[in-house]
């Protein structure tokens, strides 16, 4: 075929070696040589252009020099990429080099495309830089480490490799989110809420830069394109200077650079993340955190004021289906690695000491910097739970099993207990949790109690009823008396599906009482439910929390469930003395941690670092201090990791734990709302109080989709059909929310399950890709 047009052309004076064929509407070469245009199906219609292959393209370096090549745009990317190499003749490795191009902010990487086919022009300014950017990242422990990220892939497998570097199992429930302090996220928030009153769409698209600033068409920077004239902040976060100081674990006294490396080192460079002392020693930092005092890590945490400001910050998480460099971020900035969804899975204390410690500093932070509301009796608990951990983490801990529990018997293990270790814990990968051998599952469990009930409405006093009340399946029913429970009920039965159960909980004063949240046509009606002991708040608070998710106390985790509530509550009691130290089969560790506690001067400790603000500013310090030893009395006999799991599974239990707040406005509605996305629900919410207005499970979600149009979050159930706008953000990132919780519900028991990136992304990154 070349051949054959060669020859056409053979009476025009010129040197054709270097044309061929393009076909613009096809958007590719016709440059197989042995093939013809029938197989091209190139039909007698067809526009057909005879050009240039190479093109003199202007290339810019890393070192900011700018050359003008001559590149074969007819070849593939990464073919152009070696021929550019090769034409710059200089001796360097560009192994990790690739082809980016700012004016339309993307990278040129798909290996099998040419240059053409991205429709790179004469005119147009390619750089040739490195893949790999030196950034700044906060760890969930405000540790601050300087890696090397890949930045020319996905967010989503930028952060699967980081989590390998980190030894951090289950990647997929972490995420990167921009560093913006207050000023940044209002401004960010303001700005696109103006873009969408003006019916603006390119929201979705739009780079952004590390402090939040729109980017323009980069003038040949490598470092970033122009700001806009908002007030800048430093897009590399913080200066070294200004750095949170790192004490070590075990000496509170001696302290490293927040940009250190983990082992006390110069700051971090890329050949030294595999040297084995540098694992060692970041194993070991990642997995205990050093402390921080509060003060210092408030420069790093945003304190939201109210739930407008709690919404704000999930406006910074990143698109996890785009590249870091598309999303504005260059060499040296600060991002943050935190976990963005709440659905923690299999968390193994053998295998997982770094994820269950950034957990629970994430867990730690949010709760002191009033991320997430407690209680003042809640707050006590997680503070002597942090100084309890704070005491173990300069102890030895006794050995792990197999199956992830303290062995502290003997470090000799037969073949035998080896071999039922095993078959233990392939029975639980298996089964899940185990069913409870009480009662009979062939018959569906009942609770039958005297409760108080009170209904609010409108200008009446908070009176409560007492009646007795049934809990059978899924539904609530009550009678004036036992003797009547036989015959119809007072008034219509409650179903709890999909119903929002809260605790109402005060120890202090004897009340253990449930808020539920009825879904009704209208909205969600408020129903009190008070209990006089302890044991029936637990039963039944469990249940409503199984009901309102379709299953029934017949559910093997009901059991669990109960005693998880049984004791938390069980830790935040009273205590009027301190236990005494006493002998028990693990003397050692015990021992050391009595004499740990008792040798330490109450004076020493600063309550500013155990508790939230409001607290602080509520109760004066002495009374602070004595009310944390007092609680703490309750948890001394903990090891290191179980008081960090026992923080994670209080946290777990609070009613706001989990939920992610966005602001948004319904379809055909003037008021503004607030959504919160949850790992099997969508809650729409008041905005100034929080109080659930309705809720919509997963498992009854036909489709969930985006217009991008008009950017609105169309969620499709079989009897509704619900529309509604994000004002702050783009509607991708609560699209990603939403499909993100979905695909980690497919996660099987397998724990050789492979991560199906492919998967996530299907459901994640929406109809517009």
């Amino acid at each position: 075929m070349e051949y054959l047009f060669l020859t056409s052309f053979s009476d025009i004076a010129s040197d054709w070696s270097d044309h061929a064929l393009w076909w613009p509407e096809k958007n590719k070469w016709l440059t197989r040589a042995r093939s013809t245009l029938d197989q091209y199906n190139v039909q007698a219609d067809a526009k057909l252009q005879f050009t240039p292959m190479h093109k003199n393209l202007k290339v810019q370096l890393p070192d900011l020099q700018v050359l003008e090549l001559r590149i074969d745009c007819s070849v593939k990317c990464f073919t152009a990429v070696v021929q550019t190499c090769k034409e710059l003749d200089i001796a360097s490795d560009w192994s990790d080099h690739a082809l980016w191009w700012p004016e339309k902010n993307k990278w040129l990487t798909r290996a099998r495309s040419t240059l053409d086919q991205y429709n790179v022009q004469a005119d147009a300014k390619l750089q040739f830089t490195p893949m790999h950017k030196n950034l700044k990242v906060q760890l969930p422990d405000l540790q601050v480490l300087e890696l090397r990220i890949d930045c020319s892939v996905k967010c989503f497998t930028a952060v699967v490799q980081t989590c390998k570097e980190l030894g951090i199992r289950r990647p997929e429930e972490l995420s990167f989110m921009r560093k913006w302090d207050r000023d940044d996220l209002k401004r960010v928030a303001k700005e696109a809420h103006k873009r969408k009153k003006k019916g603006e769409s390119d929201v979705v698209n739009s780079p952004l830069s590390a402090n939040g600033t729109q980017m323009h068409n980069s003038q040949g920077s490598l470092d970033g394109g122009k700001l806009s004239p908002y007030p800048s902040r430093s897009p590399s976060g913080p200066s070294p200077n200004s750095t949170l100081a790192r004490g070590s674990p075990h000496n509170l006294s001696t302290s490293i650079s927040g940009y250190s490396t983990i082992n006390g080192g110069s700051a971090l460079s890329p050949g030294s993340m595999h040297s084995l002392s540098f694992e060692g020693s970041m194993e070991s930092s990642l997995a205990n955190s050093p402390p921080v005092p509060a003060k210092e890590a408030f420069q790093y945490l945003y304190r939201p004021k109210n739930f407008a400001e709690k919404a704000r910050i999930n406006c910074a998480w990143f698109d996890s289906s785009v590249s870091l460099m598309e999303q504005g971020i260059r060499e040296n900035d600060f991002i943050m690695l935190k976990f963005k969804f709440y659905n923690f899975y299999d968390l193994n204390p053998k295998y997982d000491a770094i994820r269950i410690n950034q957990i629970y500093e994430q867990a730690k932070w949010a709760l002191i910097s009033e991320e997430i509301d407690c209680t003042e009796e809640e707050m006590m608990v997680f503070a002597a739970l942090q100084f309890q951990i704070q005491l173990q983490s300069g102890l030895p801990q006794p050995d792990l099993d197999a199956s992830g529990s303290h062995n502290n018997l003997s470090n000799n293990h037969t073949e035998e207990d080896e071999i039922d270790a095993a078959l233990k814990d392939l029975q639980e990968s298996l089964e899940g949790s185990a069913v409870s051998s009480h009662g009979d599952i062939t018959q569906i469990p009942e609770l039958c109690d005297y409760v108080k009930f009170f209904k609010p409405r409108k200008l009446t006093l908070k009176s409560y009823k007492r009646y007795y009340a049934t809990f059978k399946d899924t539904f609530i029913s009550f009678y004036r008396s036992k003797e009547e429970s036989q015959g119809p009920p007072a008034m219509p039965r409650i179903d709890v599906r999909g119903c929002e159960a809260q605790p109402d909980v005060n120890l202090s004063a004897k009340k253990y009482g449930i808020k539920l949240f009825v879904p009704e046509p209208e909205g969600m009606s408020e129903i009190f439910l008070r209990f006089e002991m302890e044991e029936q708040y637990c039963r039944w608070m469990a249940a409503c929390k199984l009901a309102s998710t379709g299953r029934t106390m017949a559910d093997s985790s009901y059991e669990a469930e109960v005693r998880a509530l049984q004791s938390f509550l069980g830790m935040q009691h009273p205590v009027v003395a301190p236990q005494s130290p006493q002998n028990t089969s693990h003397s050692t560790t015990q021992s050391s941690n009595h004499s740990t506690a008792n040798s330490i001067n109450q004076a020493d400790i600063q309550p500013e670092d155990y508790v939230a603000s409001r607290f602080f500013r509520k109760i004066k310090s002495k009374s602070l201090v004595s009310k944390i030893m007092e609680a703490h009395s309750n948890v001394q006999e903990m090891t290191l990791m179980e008081a960090k799991l026992a923080y994670i599974t209080a946290w777990q239990s609070l009613p706001e734990y989990g939920i992610t707040y966005f602001r948004i406005k319904m379809l055909n509605s003037k008021k503004e709302e607030m959504a919160g996305i949850a790992s099997n629900r969508i809650i729409r919410m008041d905005l100034n109080s929080g109080d659930s207005l309705k809720t919509w499970r997963y498992n009854i979600m036909q489709t969930w989709h985006v217009n991008w149009e008009v950017d609105h979050v169309i969620l499709e159930f079989e009897n509704e059909k619900v529309t509604f706008s994000a004002l702050e953000c783009s509607s991708k990132i609560i699209h990603e929310f939403i499909g993100g919780y979905i695909f980690l519900s497919m996660r099987a028991s397998d724990k050789n399950q492979s991560l199906n990136e492919e998967m996530f992304h299907k459901l994640t990154g929406g109809w517009h890709e």
